[in-house]
């Protein structure tokens, strides 16, 4: 009796070993499978395996494997039975989801969002009763969402946004009794939203923008009072705002538009007194505009524009000390602009336009010191423009286009120093002289003075609008010479026409035009043409030559500092390293700090020169090979935030996708950083299409070019996915591995050096020549189409093997303008590809006329037309299959 108890105990306590050692073989499985070579590496045990985590020693309960780049079968992952919580998104996991997830009966957090899943959902999910929080978003899931799912009593989360998925909502969603976020957006979705959502739940968020549903806004959404965020935008709602959104006090957000709601905005509204933004903007809403607004005095964004408002601007709105934007274009105002409002120090936007306004326009019209947009187009307004208007000294845009103003334009406009998007004052009845003060707006893109009453001359004086890209002083009564400045002469005849005494180019020659003068018209036109391809137009050229002029100012400074000994240890005359580390823990050993300063030190090291770095190869005395990445900088700020740049240089390095060159370690000494990485001897993509392409050993290779083209996208298309925005994408920054696998470069200077911090080292420009897109020059902001537009020129490259940048496209074309203008010089698509290539294989040649249509939208001058990296991807995957 007592040895049966003995034994039947002893094997009680080798019981978790043995379910240990299965647990352990079956990690390993898993991870061989993913390729996780750094599972098993850990004496430990497998519970401090990375992404793992367990309860009692044994029992893996938690999996988190997200942002790894991982691909292969997960299906063995269902055989871990204690798992909890399994996080698989921001990977690139394909085919469908394993139904055998159905059998992990404890899983209460499911996370396979950011992959490209396809297919159904698989029903078997719905026996995890257990499950809170589902997130299959952003994959390729298509068909309905399963009545299967109806078992899921205990989510509180369920997020399947952008996939392409169809049918109704279900009405199960509805009685989930502990919901509080349900995310379904940018899907084919139809019908009605439930009437029972929200009524049961404990709904906070709902966020069903950009589907196909139709029918009214069900008020049982704010029957719990919890909603906190409501964007049901890009649908095809119909009927009335129901007045019961007031009971939702905690309502923040309310985005409604681009559907067909008719009817007022309830007075409820001003109940919500935590509503910050609110867009209900392309719709059918019409009635006076609710003045219990006012009482919402946290709103920053109102947005009413394209609907079928009547009356006037409540002047209730002055008390909105936080509102930034008001925006009430397209719709049926009148009356006077309230003075309440200009009082409002936050406003950044007031747009007015394409409504029935009238009276003066008020000299207190510049009183908020934040404005930057100011559009009063197609209104009723007169009298004259006052000239306080030159204390808008933050304006970008001023549009006052097709109103009745009369007097002439104030020399103050020229005060507008930082005015950069528009001037337009068209069709108005404005008489006198043209300022010269104008010229002084150097930032200015596109000014219109068309169809007024100016008279006198074209002053010579706004050659100093050395930004000017669009120009029209048609229609007026101007005389005498068109001043010689490239923006005039590269302009339309139709910009300078219905002026009966304007003569020069591009009009009819004057009197006194002679060949001796057009010789150095010319001579003029070609030199400044060429610097304003280079940078996109001149603005950003002049930046760029300050950035230069700062940069040898700051390396002269360096060198003299290194002659003197500054900084440097007085026993042996090295630089001390302020901070210094390796995130990855197996190569601290190999990696020696002071050998990589040392090689930054040598210019026989040096690799290559980007816009916000030099890159140096430094040999570890482990025989290890790095690429070093020294910062310009060009400021203290990275040295003085050094706390803040660790992390993000720690995240970064977690940030894995096979794409992205990640960093290794960093160095600090003096104000310099240094960011440590992988060397590839490949080098970059610059070097591969431009230099080993042209020697005589060169085998055309379409397919090599094909994926690489795929993989940067792939890597950009992640970092967007991540909230990250590139801030130089150039065939340079792409580096190969020794696969010719891409991996997109510079990725840490968009974390690091912000540009909303407008420091000395971007604010003035963000990218390399010939990459920038078109509407950089004005906005001088770094976005996500815009760095669509310079993955297009990549991708030209390496369709083209030509340089961004080439005297052989002639005077003021770059590779851009050349590919567009092909069919107007009368050459077929053929013609512009790489003949070495093209000529190969008719199946080649089909590849590269399907990835030139992706070029051609990815370099649209619109950026609303570019598409976005992840449908870029898409499309290059679909040429070869």
């Amino acid at each position: 009796m007592t040895f049966s108890i003995l034994v039947l105990f002893g094997l009680l306590l080798s019981f978790p070993l043995v379910f240990g050692q299965d647990e352990e073989k079956l990690l390993l499985a898993i991870g061989r499978e993913l390729r996780l070579s750094e599972w098993g590496l850990n004496s430990s045990g497998y519970c401090s395996w990375p992404g793992v985590g367990c309860s009692n020693h044994t029992m893996v309960e938690r999996l988190d494997l997200s942002g790894l780049g991982l691909q292969g079968n997960i299906t063995l992952i269902s055989e871990l039975k204690a798992l909890k919580w399994l996080d698989l998104s921001y990977n690139n996991f394909h085919g469908s989801i394993p139904q055998a997830f159905g059998n992990l009966s404890e899983l209460q957090v499911l996370d396979l969002s950011f992959n490209k899943f396809g297919n159904l959902i698989p029903v078997e999910l719905g026996r995890l009763r257990n499950l809170r929080s589902l997130n299959l978003s952003d994959n390729l899931l298509n068909g309905a969402i399963p009545n299967e799912l109806e078992g899921l009593e205990k989510l509180q989360e369920f997020q399947v946004f952008t996939n392409k998925l169809n049918g109704t909502i279900p009405k199960w969603v509805g009685n989930l009794t502990y919901l509080r976020v349900f995310t379904a957006y940018e899907n084919d979705l139809s019908g009605e939203i439930p009437n029972n959502l929200g009524s049961v739940s404990q709904l906070q968020l709902l966020n069903l923008h950009s589907n196909l549903l139709e029918g009214s806004i069900p008020e049982s959404i704010f029957a719990m009072e919890k909603l906190q965020v409501l964007v049901l935008t890009q649908n095809k709602l119909t009927g009335s705002i129901p007045p019961s959104i007031g009971n939702c006090k905690g309502l923040s957000n309310i985005r409604i538009g681009n559907n067909k709601l008719i009817g007022n905005i309830p007075k409820e509204i001003g109940n919500v007194t935590s509503l910050t933004y609110f867009e209900a903007d392309n719709n059918n809403l019409s009635g006076e505009i609710a003045s219990e607004f006012a009482q919402c005095s946290n709103l920053t964004l109102l947005n009413l524009a394209s609907n079928g408002f009547s009356g006037t601007i409540p002047s209730e709105f002055g008390q909105l000390i936080n509102l930034q934007e008001l925006i009430v274009s397209g719709n049926n105002l009148f009356g006077e602009i309230p003075l309440s409002v200009l009082s409002s120090k936050n406003l950044n936007k007031l747009d007015l336009s394409s409504n029935r306004f009238n009276g003066s326009i008020p000299k207190e019209i510049c009183n908020t010191s934040k404005l930057q947009y100011l559009l009063l187009s197609q209104n009723s307004f007169r009298g004259e423009v006052p000239h306080e208007i030159g204390n808008c000294i933050k304006l970008l845009e001023l549009q006052m286009g097709s109103n009745y103003l009369t007097g002439s334009i104030p020399p103050e406009m020229g005060h507008m120093k930082n005015l950069q998007i528009a001037l337009n004052l068209s069709f108005n009845h404005l008489h006198g002289p043209l300022p010269q003060d104008l010229g002084k707006l150097d930032k200015l893109v596109s000014l219109d003075l068309s169809n007024n009453q100016l008279t006198g001359i074209i002053p010579s004086a706004l050659k100093g609008m050395l930004s000017l890209i669009e120009v029209n002083f048609s229609n007026n009564q101007l005389t005498g010479p068109i001043p010689i400045f490239v923006p005039f002469q590269k302009s339309p005849n139709s910009s300078f026409t219905g002026n009966k005494g304007l003569c020069g180019e591009p009009l009819s020659l004057c009197g006194n035009f002679n060949g001796s003068n057009r010789l150095g018209y010319h001579h003029k036109v070609s030199y400044r043409v060429i610097l304003a391809v280079i940078g996109s137009g001149l603005a950003v050229f002049v930046s760029v030559t300050i950035v230069v002029l700062l940069f040898m100012l700051r390396e002269k400074q360096e060198k003299a500092s290194k002659d003197a000994g500054v900084g440097e240890d007085e026993n042996n005359g090295k630089p001390v390293i302020m901070a210094g580390n390796v995130f990855i823990e197996n190569l601290r050993q190999a990696v020696d700090l002071d050998a990589a300063v040392k090689a930054t030190l040598k210019e026989t090291n040096k690799l290559n020169t980007g816009t916000f770095s030099t890159v140096y190869r430094a040999d570890m005395p482990s025989g290890m090979i790095l690429s070093v990445k020294k910062l310009k900088s060009m400021d203290r700020t990275l040295v003085h935030h050094q706390s803040k740049m660790i992390r993000e240089l720690e995240k970064l390095s977690k940030l894995c996708h096979n794409n992205l060159m990640r960093p290794l370690g960093f160095v600090v000494y003096e104000d310099v950083v240094l960011l440590l990485h992988q060397y590839f001897s490949n080098g970059t993509l610059a070097q591969f299409l431009h230099e080993s392409s042209n020697k005589p050993d060169y085998k055309p290779d379409w397919p090599t070019r094909l994926s690489i083209a795929i993989g940067v996208a792939e890597g950009l298309a992640f970092l967007h996915h991540v909230a990250i925005i590139h801030l130089d994408i150039s065939s340079g920054n792409v580096l190969l591995d020794s696969n010719y696998n891409p991996l997109v470069g510079e990725v840490e200077i968009s974390k690091l050096l912000d540009p909303s911090r407008g420091t000395a080292s971007i604010s003035a420009v963000a990218g390399s020549f010939g990459y920038i897109p078109p509407e950089y020059a004005y906005t001088m902001q770094v976005t996500a189409p815009g760095n669509v537009y310079s993955y297009g020129v990549v991708l030209l490259e390496i369709l083209t093997t030509r340089l961004p940048v080439d005297e052989e496209f002639g005077e003021g074309i770059d590779l851009v303008k050349w590919v567009h203008g092909a069919p107007a010089r009368g050459e077929t698509p053929e013609q512009i590809l790489d003949a070495r290539l093209s000529t190969i294989s008719f199946g080649w040649r089909k590849e590269m006329l399907a990835a030139l249509k992706v070029a051609l939208l990815c370099t649209d001058s619109t950026p609303a037309k570019r598409p976005k990296m992840k449908k870029v991807v898409e499309m290059l995957q679909e040429i070869t299959q």
